[in-house]
């Protein structure tokens, strides 16, 4: 029996730090000592529930059940937000387990301990991924869910010789622009400010636009029309903002989680076959492959480091709620 150290959510919104006995893994589990957590915006949405906290976990197997044949202890692993799924669906059996009609994962199945800010875990060896020697795990951790979040509409919808527009450079916005620019894409970057500029030239970008204080985007001076518009910022407008720079038949694909409603103007989407699709998380062969991808394209992440302690964790927790985190937040243990 491991007892874990955990970082929960409250009522409060505080972060908490608790102790939790873990389960005896089943032979289709093993145990994970975690060396490193992501934190995402999406664990800004939890805070007021009492799971453990993170869904971008890292670490090294240091227990295999015996059913288990893919992994074994000592291997480096990591997981994303999934944690099991029923195999069993369509969506199961056609490769498309992140749709998965009974998943288990983060967030989803009630107040679980499925979270990664934790010092172990138990974690079927299903949603479990091995993380290439080329991938530190301050650059893997955020790629468990905020890299497998972009690269599935870049692999989906996006080919090589479009122009793929960015809108925003934070926390996906600035893995979409490596992973697209390493695909062959032309990227397109579209920020509020000029301040990112020179930021999303070097990580790939061919054009970059300030839109603040810009109502009619067609003033832009957008060099040629946009294929496909992934949206990596929160913040929300009306997407007919954009609608001037888009070629005909493109393709918007909204990634970051939020409430409220998506609006856009009804007769431009119809008369110009504008797309607006929806993209869950990976399922699990696009996520190896996207690891196996940012190995050998040398993918990185603009992270902040803390220390995997109450007030490491709260002092993260606080700066990704203020939206001042750059870009993303990367939780270890000290060695």
């Amino acid at each position: 029996m491991v007892t874990a150290t955990q970082f929960r959510g409250s009522t409060s919104g505080d972060v908490v730090e608790t102790s939790f006995v873990l389960p005896e893994i089943q032979p289709d589990e093993v145990l994970v000592r975690v060396t490193h957590s992501g934190l995402c915006g999406s664990d800004i949405h939890m805070l007021k529930l009492p799971l453990v906290l993170g869904h971008e976990g890292i670490g090294i197997i240091e227990q295999a059940g015996s059913a288990c044949t893919r992994l074994k202890v000592g291997d480096r692993v990591g997981w994303g937000p999934a944690n099991e799924t029923c195999g069993n669906c369509s969506y199961c059996m056609s490769g498309k387990d992140a749709y998965c009609l009974t998943p288990k994962m983060y967030g989803v199945d009630g107040y679980d301990t499925h979270g990664s800010v934790c010092s172990h875990a138990v974690r079927k060896e299903q949603w479990l991924f091995n993380i290439p020697d080329a991938l530190s795990a301050a650059d893997a951790a955020p790629l468990m869910c905020g890299g497998g979040t972009v690269w599935v509409p870049l692999v989906d919808q996006c080919k090589p010789y479009e122009r793929v527009g960015i809108v925003g450079l934070g926390g996906l916005g600035h893995l979409a622009i490596q992973f697209a620019s390493k695909m062959g894409c032309e990227v397109v970057v579209f920020s509020s400010t000029d301040d990112k500029r020179d930021e999303a030239l070097r990580l790939g970008a061919a054009e970059f636009y300030a839109t603040n204080g810009t109502t009619d985007y067609s003033t832009l001076g957008v060099a040629k029309p946009i294929d496909r518009l992934i949206i990596t910022t929160s913040a929300k407008f009306n997407l007919g903002l954009f609608y001037p720079v888009l070629a005909r038949n493109a393709i918007i694909l909204p990634l970051s989680v939020d409430g409220g409603d998506l609006v856009a103007p009804y007769m431009p989407t119809v008369l110009h076959g504008h797309s607006i699709v929806g993209s869950c998380i990976c399922s699990r062969l696009p996520q190896a492959q996207m690891l196996d991808f940012a190995a050998r394209h040398k993918i990185y992440c603009v992270v902040e480091n803390y220390p995997m302690t109450l007030q490491g964790v709260t002092e993260a927790v606080d700066r990704l709620r203020n939206g001042q985190m750059r870009y993303r937040a990367v939780i270890a243990w000290e060695s």
